[in-house]
């Protein structure tokens, strides 16, 4: 049987990212925590961790975080039947993409964990990469663009977020003073949120643009409008987003001939957009509240979300 002393210390370990901030996290000494990781490895006959380039978890240490992970959330759907167990915590771990905790997530999911009493552990990734920390066993759910769940889980579509390319009335008139073209396009400083964004990339070839083009990257979704905002550049920014930090009717056709006030900004080409599919994952056995969550962002999807498309 596993010793679950042991596999607590391994979690805090990765959850606290080190040795010293897990032993605090559980209230021991660095040393114990140490002594009690060599003591699962030692049982197990190989590495529950790397420590080095970069402390983090083998492929046998995901299987047990992940594992660990089930066990706490089934604990606290005991402890809702059985409150005499003890005091109840519910911290659920997911993955979510910045995007989406920017605009609809927090009012979306406040009601929920007040009412559940449920506390939040968020790692922000984008949404093409989150299934991966539901895949390495770190997260109980994620959203993610991809529709295919990884073994053990379910996966649910929420609806899409609508993308438009923007940028602000200076820098339209520096760029594109005769209009969008492709050669414009190739010389135009764009904004991207990091490596693993590649919303820039398929709506430049939507205007036949595949070669590399001058880009900034700005790993924030706040920090994102505020550089088109200042003319840096122009990037793919959701809908909901851009009609909640700009003021009086910002989104204006290219060609529509209105003045617009400093700050706001200019939409490049009205009739290409993206809309990126969200889909909800969570683990099969996650217990009830992964199962309550899973049904109030069902419900709540159509008033955040755009339906996506059949």
């Amino acid at each position: 049987m596993l010793d679950y002393k042991l596999l607590e210390a391994l979690a805090a370990v990765v959850d606290q990212s080190g040795f010293e901030r897990g032993a605090q996290h559980l209230g021991l000494t660095q040393s114990a925590v140490s002594q009690r990781i060599k003591l699962l490895e030692a049982r197990l006959g190989q590495p529950v961790l790397v420590r080095s380039p970069k402390l983090a978890p083998t492929p046998l240490g995901r299987r047990l975080l992940n594992h660990v992970l089930q066990v706490r959330l089934l604990e606290c759907d005991l402890l809702d039947r059985v409150p005499a167990l003890g005091e109840r915590e519910q911290r659920l771990r997911l993955a979510i993409n910045a995007d989406s905790l920017a605009t609809w997530w927090a009012e979306g999911i406040g009601d929920f964990c007040h009412e559940r009493r449920v506390l939040l552990d968020l790692v922000v990734e984008d949404q093409e990469v989150a299934l991966k920390r539901m895949r390495d066993g770190e997260v109980a759910g994620c959203i993610c663009d991809s529709p295919r769940p990884v073994q053990g889980a379910r996966a649910y579509p929420l609806g899409s977020m609508r993308y438009r390319a923007l940028a602000s009335p200076d820098y339209i008139e520096r760029y594109f003073p005769d209009g969008l073209t492709r050669e414009t396009l190739m010389k135009a400083p764009a904004i991207v949120y990091g490596p693993d964004d590649r919303l820039q990339h398929r709506y430049l070839a939507m205007h036949g643009v595949n070669e590399p083009f001058p880009h900034h990257l700005c790993p924030s979704s706040e920090g994102f409008v505020r550089l088109a905002l200042a003319g840096l550049g122009y990037g793919m920014i959701p809908e909901r987003q851009a009609e909640r930090e700009l003021r009086e009717g910002a989104l204006v056709d290219l060609d529509a001939g209105h003045h617009l006030q400093s700050g706001q900004l200019v939409e490049l080409d009205p009739s290409h957009y993206i809309d990126v599919p969200l889909y909800w994952h969570h683990w099969r056995h996650g217990g009830e509240t992964l199962e309550a969550l899973t049904r109030h962002l069902l419900a709540i999807g159509n008033d955040w979300l755009t339906p996506t498309s059949a």
